[in-house]
C-alpha cells in the first residue's frame, strides 16, 4: 500500500508538516488525482483549505478515451495466456490477486493510515486538527499490523480544542472552552462481531446527526469508495464528540459525549476490543451470528464494569444459536432483555435511532465511567499498545515545561518579576526611540534634543542589560537551544499548552461566534495600556530575547560595550530555526505596538545567512478589525498557526515563512513567501484626535508598506477600517502601493449571494464618512476621495471577493462550509497568479527587505 501510494521512502525519514506546506506549481490547480500517487497530495492539500470532501480518494484516469478498450481487451489476453500455460494453480494466486494495483480504488480509510504512518508527529498532528475542524471522525488507535505494534495517537490529539455551552441556560457561566485530551466524557464504543448486516458507521453518524441532515462524520458503505475493501486499515479505533451548542432543540445530548468506533472484526483485533471494554461506558457490538469462538471471548469479559448492548438481525442469521448464546451471556455481562435491539430491513430508522439516542442518555445520565483521552492512553499502556507521547525528546520536552510553568501561580507577578525588561522599561525605550525617529526626520532638528534622547535611551538600555536572564526565561532558552529539532519542536508545542492552562480559570465571554471574539476596547484610549487581557504566551519569553539583544545591540553601538563581550547575540538564530520550524514570530511588539528593529533586523540578517542564495522574497499580509477572520482565512490558505480569536489572543503582528519549492521559484519569482498577520493591531473606529489612532494608522502604513500582496478583510461592505484608509492615502504619496485584495467575510450567515458587480462599484465609487475624515487629516480635502480613486481600483478586476460563512450548520458541531473552502482556494490562486505575474510591487531580497523595514 505505501509503494502504491509512493510514500515507501518516508519511512526512515518521516514526511514533515513543512514538506506539506511548499507552495508548488499544484497549488494553483484545482486539479483531481489521476494515479494513486496524487492521493497523498491531493488528500493534504484539500485537508489544509478545510475542504469537506478531502477524504474522497476518486481518482480520474488521465487515458485517451479510444485508447482505454484497447488497453483492457490486451489485458485480458495477458491474462487468458498465463492461464492456459500455467501448469499447475497454487494458493499463492489468491493473495497475488488480491494486491492493489495503480488503478485500483484506494479505500480512503487505508490511505489515511498509510499517510500517518508516513508523518512525523507534528504532520500527524496537524492532520488530526484539521480533521476535526472538518467533523471528521479522529484516529485514535493506528494499527500497524505488518510490524505487530498499534499506537495510541494521544500527541496528535493534543492541539485540538473545542468549545461548547453547557444546558441549560446558555449564559455566560455555561461557556467551555477545552483540550479534548483533558476533558472527561462518557464514550460509547460500536464493534462488530463477525458479519453484521447493519453498519456501524452509519447508525454512528445517524445518532450523531440533528433533524434529518446527515453528518458523514464516520465513512461509511454508502459513501463513494465506501465498500472498497479495506487493506491496512482493519483495527483502527476512530473517535467523534457530541458537543451541546446550549440550544435545546438543537441538541441531542445536554453533556459532551464521545463515540468510538473500531473498524473490523472483534475477533480479528481483541486487543483493540479490550482497550475499548476498558475505556467506555458501554459497548455496542452489531452482528447477524453469534459464533462459538466469540461466545469464548465475550464470556472472558465477565465482570467488566462496561454496560453491553447487542444489535442483531436474527432473521439473516442463525436466530436459534443467537438466542442460546445470549442466554448465556446475559448473566456473565450483566445484561437483561432491553440490552439486545433487533433491526431489520423492515424497522423503521428514525425511531431505531432514538432508541439509541435514549440508552446513551440514559447511561450517560447514570453513574458511569467517564476518562479523558489521557486516561485512555494510560489504559493502552497497560495493555501493551505503544502511545505516541511516550518518545524520549518528547518526555524531556515536557518536563522541562512543567519545571517552567510550576512557578507561575499569578500571572501579573510573574511577568513582573521574572519577564523584567518587557512592561515598564520596554514601554520607555520604545517611546523615546519613536521621538528619536521623528526628530531625525524632521527638517533640521535642534542638536541638544537630539542628544538628549539619545543620552536617555542610552541609560534605559544600560538599566535593561543590567540583568541577567530570570531562571523561567533561562529554562526557556535552554529548551530552544536543543541540538535535537524534534526535541525543540516538541519543547514549544508544550510550552503553547502549557501556558495556555496556567492562564485558566481566566474571564471569557462566549464568543460571537466560534470563530473570533471581537476586543471590547477600541477607539481613543491610551497605546500604553492594553486593549484586552493578553494570555501569557510563548511570545512573552520570546520578546525578553528580544530585549536582551537589544538592549546589547544599543550599548555596542554607542561604543559602550565591547562587541567581544556580547552573551546575547546567538539569540536572532535561536528564534530564526522556530521561524523555520512554523512558529509565528511578532514583527510589532503586542504590547507597546513598537518595532524592535535591532531584533527584528537581527532576525531578517540570520535568514538571508540561512537561504543564501534562496533570498528573494514576497511578502503578503493581512490586515483588518479584529473579529473579520483574516487570521483563520491565513491559515487555511497556506496551512499556518497565527491564533485565531477563540479568547483574548496576542495582540502584536506575526510574520511567518512560506517555502516555494525550488521546481517552481523560477516561475513564481520568489523563494520564500513571508505572511505578516496584523493581529489585533486595527481598531475599527475613527477617532480624529489622540495618540491611538495615529499609531494605528502608523502601524497599518507600515505593514502595507512593507507587503508586496495585502488583503484587507472586512466584516461588512462598508466596513473599512479608517487605520487602513489613512495608510492607502500615505502609501499613494510614495508611489508605493502593494497590490490588494479586498475580501468581504460573511462570518454569520452559512451562505450569503456575493456583491454584484454593480454592488462592487458602489463599494468603490461612493464616498463615506470615513473617506472624507481621511482625506482631510492626510490634508487631500479637495476632492471627496472614493476607494476606486484611491487605490486605482477596477471592479472587473476582482479586487473585491466574497467569502462565504465559515460553519455549515451551528457551532461547535459545525463543520466548515464547502463554499468557504472553494472561495479561499480561488482567493489563493488569485494571489499567487498576480505575483507570478508581477502584478504585486517589485519582488524584495531579504537585504532590500532589511532596508525597508529600517526607513518605514
Amino acid at each position: 500500500m505505501l509503494s502504491l501510494l509512493g510514500l515507501e521512502t518516508y519511512q526512515l525519514q518521516k514526511l514533515s508538516l513543512q514538506d506539506s506546506l511548499q507552495i508548488s506549481s499544484d497549488s494553483m490547480k484545482n486539479w483531481a488525482p489521476q494515479v494513486p500517487k496524487d492521493l497523498p497530495w491531493n488528500f493534504l492539500r484539500k485537508l489544509q483549505a478545510l475542504n469537506a470532501e478531502a477524504r474522497n480518494t476518486t481518482m480520474v484516469l488521465d487515458v485517451p478515451p479510444d485508447a482505454r478498450p484497447v488497453e483492457k481487451e490486451s489485458q485480458m489476453e495477458e491474462e487468458i495466456i498465463y492461464w492456459d500455460t500455467a501448469d499447475d494453480i497454487s494458493a499463492d494466486i489468491y493473495s497475488f490477486s488480491e494486491l492493489p494495483t495503480p488503478d485500483t480504488p484506494v479505500n480512503p480509510l487505508d490511505l489515511l493510515c498509510a499517510l500517518l504512518l508516513s508523518s512525523d508527529s507534528f504532520l500527524q498532528q496537524e492532520i488530526v486538527v484539521k480533521m476535526s475542524l472538518c467533523q471528521f471522525a479522529l484516529p485514535l488507535v493506528l494499527p500497524d499490523s505488518e510490524n505487530h505494534y498499534h499506537t495510541f495517537l494521544l500527541w496528535a490529539m493534543r492541539g485540538i480544542v473545542r468549545t461548547w455551552w453547557s444546558q441549560p441556560p446558555r449564559g455566560v457561566g455555561s461557556f467551555r472552552e477545552d483540550s479534548v485530551v483533558l476533558f472527561r466524557a462518557p464514550a460509547f464504543a460500536f464493534v462488530r462481531m463477525e458479519v453484521s448486516s447493519n453498519s456501524k458507521s452509519q447508525l454512528l453518524n445517524a445518532v450523531l446527526s440533528p433533524g434529518h441532515r446527515q453528518r458523514d462524520c464516520f465513512w461509511h458503505r454508502d459513501l463513494n469508495l465506501g465498500t472498497n475493501p479495506r487493506e491496512i486499515a482493519d483495527g483502527l479505533v476512530e473517535i467523534s464528540w457530541f458537543l451541546p451548542s446550549g440550544r435545546e432543540d438543537l441538541d441531542i445530548f445536554p453533556e459532551p459525549v464521545a463515540f468510538l468506533n473500531l473498524r473490523g472484526d472483534i475477533g480479528s483485533h481483541w486487543l483493540q476490543f479490550k482497550l475499548l471494554t476498558e475505556i467506555s461506558s458501554a459497548v455496542f457490538i452489531l452482528t447477524d451470528n453469534i459464533s462459538k469462538k466469540e461466545y469464548k471471548l465475550l464470556y472472558s469479559m465477565k465482570g467488566s464494569a462496561t454496560k453491553y448492548y447487542f444489535i442483531l438481525s436474527p432473521y439473516r442469521g442463525k436466530r436459534n444459536t443467537n438466542l442460546r448464546f445470549l442466554n448465556k451471556l446475559i448473566p456473565v455481562l450483566k445484561m437483561d432483555h432491553s440490552h439486545v435491539l433487533v433491526k431489520v430491513s423492515s424497522t423503521d430508522s428514525a425511531s431505531f435511532v432514538r432508541r439509541v439516542r435514549s440508552i446513551v442518555a440514559h447511561v450517560a445520565r447514570s453513574p458511569c465511567r467517564r476518562l479523558s483521552l489521557e486516561e485512555m492512553a494510560n489504559a493502552a499502556r497497560k495493555l501493551g499498545l505503544k502511545v505516541d507521547e511516550d518518545c524520549e525528546e518528547c518526555q524531556r520536552a515536557k518536563d522541562r515545561m512543567e519545571r517552567i510553568t510550576r512557578k507561575i501561580k499569578d500571572l501579573d507577578a510573574y511577568r513582573r518579576d521574572e519577564l523584567r525588561l518587557q512592561g515598564d522599561p520596554w514601554r520607555k525605550a520604545a517611546q523615546v526611540e519613536k521621538e528619536l525617529c521623528q526628530v531625525q526626520w524632521a527638517g533640521d532638528p535642534p542638536e541638544k534634543h537630539r542628544a538628549e534622547l539619545r543620552h536617555r535611551l542610552l541609560e534605559l538600555r544600560m538599566q535593561q542589560n543590567g540583568h541577567d536572564p530570570a531562571w523561567g526565561v533561562q529554562e526557556f532558552i535552554t529548551g530552544v537551544s536543543s541540538p535535537s529539532l524534534g526535541e525543540k519542536q516538541y519543547f514549544l508545542r508544550w510550552m503553547e499548552w502549557g501556558l495556555a492552562r496556567v492562564a485558566q480559570p481566566r474571564l471569557r465571554q462566549p464568543p460571537e461566534t466560534i470563530l473570533t471574539l471581537r476586543p471590547k476596547h477600541c477607539g481613543a484610549v491610551d497605546f500604553s495600556e492594553a486593549l484586552w487581557p493578553e494570555p501569557l504566551g510563548v511570545e512573552h519569553f520570546l520578546r525578553e530575547m528580544g530585549q536582551f539583544y537589544e538592549a546589547e545591540s544599543c550599548l555596542v553601538e554607542a561604543g559602550k560595550l565591547p562587541a567581544g563581550q556580547r552573551r546575547f547575540a546567538h539569540f536572532p538564530g535561536l528564534a530564526l530555526e522556530l521561524l523555520l520550524r512554523g512558529l509565528p514570530l511578532e514583527l510589532i511588539d503586542g504590547s507597546t505596538l513598537s518595532t524592535p528593529l535591532r531584533w527584528v533586523t537581527g532576525l531578517l540578517k540570520e535568514l538571508h545567512i540561512r537561504l543564501e542564495r534562496r533570498s528573494r522574497l514576497v511578502v503578503l499580509s493581512a490586515l483588518g478589525v479584529p473579529g473579520t477572520g483574516k487570521s483563520t482565512l491565513l491559515n487555511t490558505m497556506f496551512g499556518l498557526r497565527f491564533a485565531t480569536g477563540r479568547g483574548c489572543g496576542p495582540r502584536g503582528a506575526f510574520m511567518q515563512l512560506i517555502t516555494v519549492a525550488e521546481s517552481f521559484s523560477q516561475d513564481l519569482g520568489c523563494d520564500h513567501i513571508l505572511v505578516i498577520d496584523s493581529g489585533g493591531l486595527i481598531g475599527g473606529t475613527l477617532t480624529a484626535a489622540g495618540e491611538r489612532f495615529e499609531l494605528e494608522a502608523s502601524l497599518a502604513t507600515l505593514i502595507m508598506g512593507l507587503s508586496n500582496v495585502t488583503v484587507v478583510s472586512l466584516a461588512e461592505t462598508r466596513d473599512i477600517p479608517p487605520a487602513i484608509l489613512h495608510a492607502f492615502l500615505r502609501l499613494e504619496k510614495t508611489g508605493h502601493m502593494p497590490n490588494y485584495q479586498f475580501v468581504y467575510q460573511n462570518l454569520h450567515e452559512v451562505s450569503a449571494p456575493g456583491p454584484k458587480p454593480r454592488e462592487r462599484r458602489q463599494l468603490l465609487d461612493q464616498p463615506s464618512d470615513v473617506s472624507r475624515a481621511a482625506a482631510q487629516m492626510e490634508k487631500q480635502g479637495d476632492g471627496i476621495r472614493t476607494l476606486a480613486d484611491l487605490a486605482f481600483c477596477d471592479p472587473e478586476r476582482q479586487h473585491i471577493w466574497h467569502i462565504p460563512g465559515l460553519w455549515h450548520g451551528v457551532p461547535p458541531m459545525a463543520a466548515v462550509s464547502l463554499g468557504y473552502s472553494e472561495a479561499i482556494f480561488e482567493l489563493k490562486r488569485c494571489l499567487l497568479e498576480n505575483i507570478r505575474n508581477g502584478l504585486s510591487n517589485q519582488n524584495k531580497n531579504i537585504q532590500q527587505l532589511i532596508e525597508l523595514v529600517r526607513r518605514l
